[in-house]
């Protein structure tokens, strides 16, 4: 009797991340403090914007995205205010920063250090030579920095850029000895910076590794804040080791919000409902203790900051509290001292819950960025 194999259906091929995009949250898919800021910082987590000109940017999380991409967000550069003369002191950049103990396999500091390869959508009203800056932190050994040009060449067009960072980039040995090498640690060990403006102090030599502080561009940087017209948006960004550009690493949105959370946890009122952060007790008539724990370890000891948090007891009293100290804070939790506005509210010995309030502007915040 003859025998039919009977093949198994087609499985799609879906692969969990391995991580080899060094960059956190590259797809701009998660911004826990809002979408859009006139102030220098984050917004967009693990990309902080620091403008120093005489004009002024609005920064935002987009939906312009690379038609077809895998991208649902971008960032969006706005100028709002032109500063058609950059002086000399002057520039507006976009960075991010990744933890030294990280890169290790990069192998800087050897003779085999890894070549790699950043790339990324980009698309910008105003046209011409932008820069991408490469620091290797100094660590314990030396601040080392490459200024790499690109070129936007049609306005308010997607395009996709590829940029190859050699460790001996302009036949230079300063990666490849031993102040080359990335601290190992929990502190930066290189940053990405993506340039818009740039004064004369900040100029450097295209693709060539220097000894300097803030070597961001080449003289050729267009000056984006030349005008109010000029929109820049980024997504898609990706640094890897070697020599060529892969398909961007998409990373559940989950693992993302995760490994954003090591540097950043923000507990975020809404408009509609109260968002429960934790429970303590009452050590006084006007004081709470309470430990929380974070969901997953943080990079380093936090800042804790807050705006209109509240606490319920069991009688469903509400107060008006303010974060009155940071108690022994860790990197898998903090005590935290709480004190009502005014009055004496509390019982001694009261089980107490802390929230954020009913409203977009309370929050619970948790810092432990580069």
């Amino acid at each position: 009797m003859a025998l039919t194999r009977i093949q198994p259906p087609a499985i799609a091929d879906v692969r969990e991340p391995n991580f080899r995009n060094i960059v956190i949250n590259g797809d701009m898919a998660v911004a826990q403090r809002g979408t859009s800021t006139t102030s220098n910082g984050y917004l967009v987590d693990r990309f902080i914007i620091d403008e120093a000109t005489d004009g002024a940017i609005t920064y935002t999380q987009d939906t312009d995205v690379p038609a077809g991409s895998e991208f649902a967000n971008s960032i969006k550069l706005d100028c709002t205010t032109a500063d058609a003369s950059i002086g000399a002191a002057q520039y507006c950049i976009l960075t991010t920063k990744f933890e030294g103990q990280n890169l290790q396999y990069l192998k800087y500091g050897t003779s085999s250090a890894q070549t790699l390869t950043l790339s990324f959508w980009v698309k910008s009203v105003k046209t011409g030579t932008y820069c991408v800056n490469f620091t290797k932190e100094a660590g314990s050994g030396t601040r080392y920095e490459c200024p790499i040009e690109y070129t936007i060449s049609s306005a308010s067009t997607w395009e996709k850029k590829t940029i190859i960072l050699s460790p001996t980039a302009g036949s230079t040995s300063l990666i490849t000895g031993t102040a080359g090498a990335i601290v190992d640690s929990n502190a930066s060990g290189f940053r990405v910076i993506f340039t818009l403006a740039a004064g004369t102090d900040w100029h450097g030599t295209n693709n060539t590794w220097v000894a300097a502080s803030d070597k961001m561009s080449t003289s050729n940087q267009v000056n984006f804040l030349d005008s109010t017209s000029n929109n820049f948006w980024i997504t898609g960004v990706q640094l890897e080791a070697g020599s060529v550009a892969t398909d961007f690493e998409v990373v559940p949105y989950d693992q993302n919000l995760e490994r954003c959370q090591r540097y950043y946890m923000r507990w975020q009122g809404d408009a509609s409902d109260q968002r429960s952060i934790a429970n303590g007790m009452a050590v006084t008539t006007s004081q709470v203790r309470m430990v929380v724990v974070y969901p997953i370890t943080l990079r380093s000891f936090p800042t804790v900051t807050e705006a209109d948090i509240e606490t319920l007891n069991a009688a469903k009293v509400v107060t008006v509290v303010n974060l009155n100290a940071t108690v022994d804070p860790g990197i898998n939790a903090v005590n935290l001292q709480i004190d009502a506005d005014s009055g004496t509210p509390y019982t001694v010995g009261q089980a107490i819950s802390l929230r954020t309030g009913a409203s977009t502007s309370s929050y619970l915040a948790l810092s432990a960025e580069l």
